[in-house]
This record gives structure tokens, sequence and C-alpha cells, in this order.
């Protein structure tokens, strides 16, 4: 099977690669314009493999769309390139109305034109495969209730609307034109290979360098962690073997503090990298700054994962704890990739003040 990934050079397309690389038969075709967050490094592993390629192209460009599927004849799309990150959309909301509404829409089109010229038999074996987050549903403050696939939308942020309205397309191209797609909705994901400016790396690597720890407000906002190799390892599942039409929530079961988050990550950092604490600093605890909060910050998310768990068998492998450590362990081990990406463009700062 021919798998083609958007946006396989992020974070979590990344993951989806190399699983499906080293743990499948299928052939990837990795699709990424490499914007300031994609990195080809993070796919070193697998790069050399005769089961994988790489086009440089954007989802907004019809033509070069239109090319790389009649070049790869992908027998499944699995959608993850998007702008990803609130604070920047907070900052600019431009880029992510082009590229996760405008690129979508671009992408669904080119899609339906390539699918409705496929023979009859992988024209009913194709599937396009649309990854968006918990975002879209707003906000469980002041409950105790779980995000089903059947709650309604209420974004906060431009992120989580441009995600929203992705998301009605995808399911509008379904039911209008009968292109054969599937959505999923993730929670926070964290691991190996993560961008910096997300909250776990960003804390990781402020700690090692002896900054402040930046925590929105009091702290207190809840999010529901997935390790981002479980997470793969779903999409994999949902593209593969999930049904048409149906929306699939993937969580972590583990609902955790923003402040719990960091101060874990301090008491790791304690007992894995004290020889790399900084000169005059007592305990990495010391960092943590609560800083004003960013606007439109929802208040808590979490996923009810039980109907993935129950009718494709998928439940995730790490606790938070398991694999909090790994990931921790992965960005003591790998200073090399984080250093070359903080040398970019990219610095450790805060973002989404919207001032």
């Amino acid at each position: 099977m021919n798998i083609l990934v958007t946006g396989g050079a992020g974070f979590i397309g990344s993951a989806v690669v190399r699983e499906l690389i080293e743990n499948t038969s299928h052939r990837v075709i990795n699709l990424d314009s490499l914007t300031y967050a994609g990195n080809l490094e993070s796919l070193s592993a697998v790069a050399n493999s005769s089961r994988y390629a790489f086009a440089q192209v954007c989802i907004t460009d019809r033509a070069a769309l239109d090319a790389v599927f009649a070049e790869h004849q992908p027998d499944v799309i699995m959608h993850l390139a998007a702008e990803s990150h609130v604070d920047r959309s907070i900052d600019g909301p431009g880029e992510f109305i082009h590229t996760n509404i405008t690129g979508t829409y671009t992408l669904l089109e080119a899609a339906r034109a390539y699918w409705m010229a496929l023979p009859e038999a992988r024209k009913a074996a194709f599937r396009f495969h649309h990854i968006s987050t918990d975002e879209v549903y707003g906000d469980l403050h002041g409950t105790d209730d779980l995000f089903l696939e059947t709650t309604p939308y209420a974004p906060s942020s431009p992120y989580s609307a441009s995600k929203a309205a992705s998301d009605h397309l995808v399911r509008a191209w379904q039911r209008t034109y009968g292109l054969p797609t599937l959505i999923t909705n993730c929670s926070n994901n964290y691991g190996p290979y993560h961008f910096p400016e997300k909250l776990i790396p960003h804390m990781i690597l402020n700690a090692l360098a002896g900054k402040p720890l930046p925590v929105y407000g009091d702290g207190l906002q809840v999010r529901d962690w997935l390790y981002v190799e479980d997470h793969a390892r779903a999409l994999i599942q949902v593209a593969t073997t999930g049904v048409v039409g149906e929306t699939y929530n993937i969580g972590g079961h583990n609902e955790q503090t923003n402040i719990s988050v960091v101060q874990r990550i301090c008491a790791l950092l304690e007992e894995l990298a004290a020889d790399r604490k900084p000169a005059g600093l007592a305990a990495y605890q010391d960092l943590i700054t609560y800083v004003k909060d960013r606007p439109g910050h929802d208040a808590r998310y979490a996923i009810d994962a039980s109907k993935i768990a129950h009718e494709l068998g998928w439940t995730p492998a790490e606790t938070f704890e398991s694999g909090l450590r790994k990931t921790v362990h992965w960005y003591l081990a790998n200073e090399g990739w984080w250093q070359r990406v903080l040398s970019g463009a990219y610095q450790l700062e805060r973002k989404g003040a919207a001032q």
C-alpha cells in the first residue's frame, strides 16, 4: 500500500513515518513544505529506506499536489500538515487560515480529482484520513465530562477555529462528493523530536539553560497527554482499518495540570541531570515563574477514547510517567538535534501574549 503523509517532517508526522517504515511493509511518501517546524533530521533513521520518498510541496499548491499524486499513486492520504501552535495563532492568525483551511480545501480537491479517476477496485479501497485536535471541542471547565466524538464544536483560539473549519470541510467532502474520509481528534502529544515551542520540550530546555519556566496563569489548566508513538500507532490503525465517515477520538487517559507537568519535569531533571544544573541554581523547580495567562486559554481538555479501543482495538502503551521519563531521557541524549533547531530562527521565547 502507498501511504502519503502530509506534514511528515513535523512532530507527529515524523513519528507516523518512522512507525510506518520500521513496523509495516507500506510504502511512504512524505509531503512537507519544511516550514520552521519541519525537520528532516527527525527522519534520519528511515530516510534511506527503499520504501520512503520525500516531496517538498505545500498543500496549497494544487499543481504540485497533482504531480505528486500522479507520480506516487497513493492508496491512503494521512493529512497532518498544519500550523499547530496556539500561541503563534494568537500572534498571527493569517497563516493558520491559509494553511489549515485553504490548504485542506486544496488537498481535498486534489484528492477528489485523483480518486475519481482511479480504477473501481482502488477507488473503493482509497482513504483520506484527516488528523485534527481535541481543541475543536472547546473547554470542559467546571465539569467532569470527557470529549466524545459527538461533542459540539466550540473552538476558542484561531488555531482551534481553523482546525474546526478543516474538520467540517472533510466531512462535507465525504457527504457531498462521497470522498472516503475519516477524522481523528487527539489530545496533547509529547515525546521525542517535539519542537521546542511546545510546553514539555520548552520546559526541559529552559531548565537546562537556567532560564525561567513560564507557567500561564495559575497553572491549573488540565490537559490529557498522549505519547506521540502511541498516537502514531493509533493513526495508522484508523487509516488502514477505520470505517469511512467515522470520527475517532484518541487520548492517553493522562489528565494533568500544567503546573504538575512542569514540577514532574523538574523532578526528573533533578534525578537524571543534576550534573547539568546551571551554576548557582539550587533546584530546577526554583525556575518556575508564573506569567500572565494567554487570551482565550481553555481550562480543561479530556478525551474519551473508548470508541477507538472498542472498535479498532487501540489503547496507549505508555503511562504519563513512563512516557515523560522517556521524553526527558531523549532530550538529554539528543542535544545535537535540539541545538541545531535552536540555532535557527526559533528561540526559547514566549509567544501568544496578544499585545
